[in-house]
């Protein structure tokens, strides 16, 4: 399934548009990668402020879609890694992997803000400075570590938020942007895949048929979200759309006077629909596709469908 302007998209990926192709698409600049138009914004002249307002800001991302209690200060990080080093339970110890890896993102934030402020008053930092360097490892050792780290939902990891930072701090903004536009037309096509799945929910039992639209405005809504900065004023349009889209969608209500249906399936249709509305926000919310809870979805759809099939047939 796809929304108006992924319609457009496939249209261009047709042409063979290459990717970073600048363009206007209904009065917004875009810019395209691997099949879709995305939102372009500049990149930023003074690298400096950006780099350290894109570290600090990604930094808050990845305690914002992560389990609670792993935020951990950065003056904790000797303790942190004391009580992961003791801990022998593996359970505990992931919990405490995720709190180290915490720290050590805190830390490297914090180290980086500092050297921010001195280059502000003048002070010129060498790459190679001691600063510098244990900032860089923090946010590598917080890298290796996110990957005992689980999305808030419990559902799997998110460990490429973690090297969000990292990538910041060692690459050009320019190449940072880049990558940006490739990972958001990665998540883009994330939702687009679990969107086209629901749909194929939908179309199998016509208790379900309502939902049509409303799956497809979510769908067009999330993608909208994925890729508009927050700093953007276009957010003030964008993000009341995505909440109230998706709002609608979790409120659905089958038609349970459809005619051979049997309320069993009917609910559980419903329940898929409000699952894949689910996964659908926290992929946009994150801007990371999340493969392992999509292939687990996909599945439950796949089997449902195939049971509402036999049903109906049947019936």
């Amino acid at each position: 399934m796809a929304s108006d302007q992924n319609l457009s998209n496939n249209e261009t990926a047709e042409r063979a548009v290459a990717n970073g192709t600048v363009s206007r698409l209904n009065d917004t600049e875009v810019v395209f990668y691997d099949g879709y138009w995305i939102r372009r914004y500049e990149v930023p002249s003074d690298e400096d402020s950006a780099r350290r307002e894109l570290i600090a800001g990604l930094t808050k991302r990845v305690f914002h879609h992560t389990e609670p209690g792993i935020n951990t200060p950065s003056h904790k990080l000797d303790a942190a890694r004391e009580a992961y080093d003791r801990e022998q339970d593996p359970e505990r110890k992931r919990v405490n992997a995720a709190m180290l890896a915490g720290a050590l993102l805190n830390r490297g934030s914090t180290i980086f803000g500092v050297v921010f402020q001195l280059k502000q008053r003048g002070i010129e930092i060498a790459g190679n400075n001691e600063l510098l360097l244990e900032c860089e490892s923090c946010f590598l050792e917080a890298f290796d570590l996110g990957k005992y780290v689980r999305h808030y939902s419990g559902e799997e990891g998110l460990d490429e938020l973690w090297g969000e930072p990292l990538k910041v701090f060692s690459t050009p903004i320019a190449d940072y942007y880049e990558s940006r536009y490739i990972k958001i037309a990665q998540t883009m096509a994330a939702i687009d895949e679990v969107a086209g799945k629901i749909s194929e929910v939908i179309e199998s039992n016509p208790a379900l048929t309502a939902a049509r639209e409303l799956l497809r405005e979510f769908a067009i809504a999330a993608n909208r979200e994925i890729e508009t900065m927050k700093t953007d004023p276009a957010i003030f349009e964008v993000w009341p759309k995505f909440v109230a889209t998706g709002n609608k969608l979790s409120r659905f209500e089958a038609n349970h006077d459809s005619s051979g249906v049997d309320s069993d399936f009917i609910a559980e249709g419903v329940g898929l629909i409000r699952k894949g509305k689910d996964l659908i926000q926290w992929i946009a919310f994150a801007r990371v596709p999340m493969p392992v809870t999509t292939k687990n979805y996909i599945e439950s759809c796949d089997e449902y469908i195939s049971k509402t099939k036999n049903f109906i047939v049947a019936g």
